[in-house]
């Protein structure tokens, strides 16, 4: 390798360790309604999305909405547009703050109660808007998508369903994964993935370590007893960017779940549909084959707690 790749690879580095996942989850930040309440004596923030045509007195979904490592809420609804969507489809969004900018999806990043806090606030929506406390559903992106995962293995009696972008499991999470009914989970990952690959392995340079997207995939197929044979699709390529989509479909899971992946090959550590939020040589191409943002909550409509 010489000396001027060598000079831009650690650059890259630099650039992912101190900021990827921090001010570059951008966009104009939201005017959505700020709430707080204290979980342990801590005061955890939230941002909060509800549709002005919402009919009154009538439990409407909630999506939970993570964000990613050294991220804030702040910076999600516009990044993901779920607050469009949600006044399109006639659901709530809370876009949840960690900490300390990180969530405690078991490697180690974060000491918070997150877990606790992601109950309190349910149960505070539930009070204070009327959620319906059947169909809460989370979802993330990069860390904010392994902790969806956490949620998956320690709230499946309050979330049902997640949805993890550029975030397979921590290989931390796997041996205490003990979910107290099956749950319905997605993936969305690019094969080009520089910071969480596809194939599993360490995250970054100190973030814990990822199990293979397959490998995850097949830990929610087991516990949920799925069919072993998916129905598989490749979407159309009307982008022409680069990317394509291939999609796998397991059912037949108990209590109706169901796991799904999507592959985007080419695609890099993105939110698809989404902005170019970093140069591509950093974190790999958005693909636009896919809007991830209505391709979730299509998942999510057909799955609510039994």
């Amino acid at each position: 390798m010489g000396n001027g790749r060598i000079i831009r690879v650690g650059i890259a580095i630099s650039l992912l360790a101190s900021s990827l996942t921090g001010n570059a989850w951008s966009g104009r930040e939201s005017d959505d309604k700020q709430g707080t309440i204290t979980v342990g004596g801590v005061a955890r923030r939230y941002l909060l999305h509800v549709p002005g045509s919402l009919p009154h007195g009538q439990p409407a979904p909630l999506v939970l909405v993570f964000h990613g490592g050294g991220g804030h809420a702040r910076n999600m609804p516009n990044f993901t547009h779920f607050d469009s969507l949600a006044d399109e489809q006639g659901f709530i969004v809370a876009y949840p703050d960690s900490f300390n900018r990180s969530w405690n999806d078991t490697r180690g990043l974060s000491p918070a109660d997150d877990v606790g806090f992601v109950r309190a606030l349910i149960a505070e929506l539930q009070r204070s808007t009327g959620i319906d406390p059947k169909r809460v559903y989370a979802t993330g992106i990069s860390a904010g998508g392994f902790f969806s995962q956490r949620l998956a293995c320690d709230l499946a009696d309050k979330i049902a369903a997640v949805a993890s972008v550029a975030a397979t499991m921590p290989e931390s999470l796997v041996p205490v994964c003990k979910p107290s009914q099956p749950i319905s989970v997605m993936f969305m990952n690019g094969t080009k993935d520089p910071l969480v690959h596809i194939e599993g392995g360490p995250v970054l340079r100190d973030r814990g370590v990822a199990i293979a997207l397959a490998a995850a995939a097949k830990f929610w197929r087991d516990l949920d007893q799925t069919t072993p044979q998916a129905m598989t699709e490749d979407l159309p390529d009307h982008a022409n960017d680069g990317t394509t989509v291939h999609r796998e479909e397991f059912d037949g899971g108990k209590q109706g779940t169901q796991v799904v992946v999507y592959t985007i090959v080419g695609g890099g550590h993105t939110w698809p549909g989404g902005s170019q939020y970093l140069p591509g040589f950093l974190i790999g191409k958005v693909s636009h084959n896919l809007d991830a943002t209505r391709e979730i909550w299509k998942f999510f409509q057909k799955h609510s707690l039994q």
